[in-house]
């Protein structure tokens, strides 16, 4: 296809697409002329990943530009691609606000006894821990400084949920067909399912309270 066409099935505009070529987002298509270049469907499915990215994700050109290499990085095995891919993406600031050392520690020991429960003991990556964790100790620490219950038996449940949407995540990326294709899926699909996620927790509790407080039907059980 040529760059029009490509603008009007992806929904990016022409100049956006010249500048994520230009900013090596988007390989360069192969030469049909001194001026005109054909594109095919794999750019489609990258410059899709890259709009998710930036317009959904708020990502920075670089840290797309480094998530991409991960993605298309050959040389890794597919678990670590998908992982670091992910785990590139944006995770606040993955630093604990400023507290009482004593009570980041904890917030830590919280962490560590709330994982090794689920049985996730790999929680670095190449000697350093994972953006998700610092995230999650993070949280923590604020929920202590607000004095808010965070302890293992009130994140259990949190955690027992979040592993049956990795189950749900996974199946999903799974239906895609090649390997460059489910990393492609498991980035976008991380961005764009988040907003998701958050919107359905908040109608549930909406229906829920509804339930409880009203008398009247509100979430259905299973």
């Amino acid at each position: 296809m040529r760059l029009a066409e490509l603008s009007a099935r992806s929904g990016v505009s022409t100049a956006t697409i010249k500048y994520y070529l230009r900013e090596g987002l988007l390989p360069p298509g192969r030469r049909v002329n001194a001026t005109q270049s054909s594109y095919d469907e794999g750019h489609l499915r990258k410059l899709r990943l890259v709009r998710a990215m930036v317009q959904v994700g708020r990502m920075s050109v670089a840290t797309v530009r480094e998530v991409l290499r991960t993605v298309d990085d050959e040389s890794l095995d597919h678990h670590t691609r998908l992982g670091v891919a992910v785990s590139a993406l944006p995770h606040g600031s993955g630093e604990p606000p400023a507290a009482d050392p004593a009570t980041e520690e904890a917030a830590r020991r919280v962490a560590d006894e709330l994982l090794a429960g689920m049985g996730w003991s790999p929680l670095h990556e190449n000697g350093t821990e994972l953006p998700a964790y610092r995230m999650l100790v993070a949280a923590l620490t604020r929920l202590a400084g607000f004095g808010y219950p965070w302890d293992v038996e009130h994140l259990a449940p949190y955690a027992r949920l979040a592993r049956q949407l990795a189950v749900t995540d996974l199946d999903h990326v799974e239906r895609y067909g090649s390997p460059e294709e489910q990393m492609e899926a498991a980035v976008a699909l991380t961005v764009l399912y988040e907003p998701v996620l958050l919107g359905l927790r908040r109608l549930a509790d909406v229906m829920e309270s509804h339930r409880r407080f009203t008398g009247a039907p509100g979430v259905a059980e299973g």
